[in-house]
This record gives C-alpha cells, structure tokens and sequence, in this order.
C-alpha cells in the first residue's frame, strides 16, 4: 500500500503525481529566486484573487479571452524548466508560460480547467503541502464516487495532460499556511 495515498487513488488517464520531484536544496534555491520577482494579485474576470502571480513567456487574459506574449522567462528558471520538461516529456523550448504564485493562508483555487490554449499543465509545490481536488467536468459525471482529495506536498510536482486536462477539473482546498506553486503550460498549437 502507498503510504503517502492510504486509499488506493485511481487517478484519471493522463494525471501523473510525483513526490519529492525535488531536493530541499532545489526548493530554497528557488524560493530565493520567487523572493526577488515581484508578484502582483491575480485578476480573474474583473476580480481579484486572494493570491500573487507574475507570469513569463505566454500571458492568457481572462477577460479578453487572448493570449498574448508576455516577459521571457528568466534564466534563473531555465534548469527547472528543463528538469519538468524531462519529466513531462515534452521539450524544454515548448514550455511557453512559467506561472509562480503566492498563496496566503486560507486562500483557495475553486474548482476549473486551465485557459483552453495550454496542453499540458504542470504544477510543483513549494514551501507546504495543500489538499488538491480532482473531478469530471462534466457535471452528471460529478458524483461524491467521482470526486478525487489528496493531499499535494512541497516539492512534489504534479502533471495533468490529455484526459485529465480536458475532462476533469481541479481546485485547491484553502491552504493552511503560505505556499508556493510554478506552473508550466505548453500551448496546444507551438
């Protein structure tokens, strides 16, 4: 039995959990690296979110429903992006956005697919733990049966392609202390 899931998950075709993807070395030298970008809150449809983002390469505008090309990525995270990259099988040169985002305590991500232009979304979690959701988008698939929690920890990375992107949608319960994420996103047409 998996110690980390004590109930077998059966997570949906095309979702991948890896723990430990990196070192506590890895994961301060990154921090470090967050620590010195600005972040600025989240605007989502004309709200703002309870959290901080900067975004690289690719920007999606919610409310223009537009992608548009935004700051390169730095190369501070280039080794990052290789290692997801590896892990994704996917090449390094088609990660087109590094999203990092500041979630303080008790800030939440409600229940969603990524914006339609991205293929592949890839998250690692940095700093602490939070319990991340998985469930059918498509709502009379939507059942307590069908509903997947389990906990995400720091320094675990997470991937969610084909069926598990367009299919089922994801959210984070709130967190119980500040955490951080990079996501990584190909595009669906390079």
């Amino acid at each position: 039995m998996d110690t980390l899931f004590p109930i077998a998950l059966k997570f949906p075709p095309g979702f991948e959990y890896i723990p430990d993807f990196i070192t506590e070395q890895e994961e301060e030298h990154l921090l470090a690296i967050i620590r010195g970008i600005t972040l600025h809150k989240m605007k989502f449809q004309g709200f703002e979110a309870n959290r901080l983002v900067a975004s690289f390469g690719y920007d999606y505008h919610f409310d223009k429903r537009a992608l548009t090309a935004g700051k390169a990525i730095p190369e501070a995270f280039l080794s990052i992006v290789e290692k997801v990259a590896r892990q994704a099988e996917i090449a390094s040169a088609e990660i087109a956005e590094l999203l990092v985002t500041e979630y303080p305590a008790g800030s939440v991500i409600n229940w969603h697919r990524d914006a339609p232009p991205f293929k592949t979304i890839i998250g690692l979690s940095l700093l602490s733990d939070c319990t991340f959701r998985l469930r059918p988008h498509d709502k009379e698939k939507q059942s307590r049966a069908t509903l997947l929690t389990f906990p995400v920890k720091r320094r675990s990375l997470y991937i969610m392609h084909d069926q598990a992107r367009e299919e089922w949608q994801h959210s984070i319960a709130p967190v119980k202390q500040q955490r951080y994420s990079i996501t990584f996103r190909d595009l669906k047409i390079p």
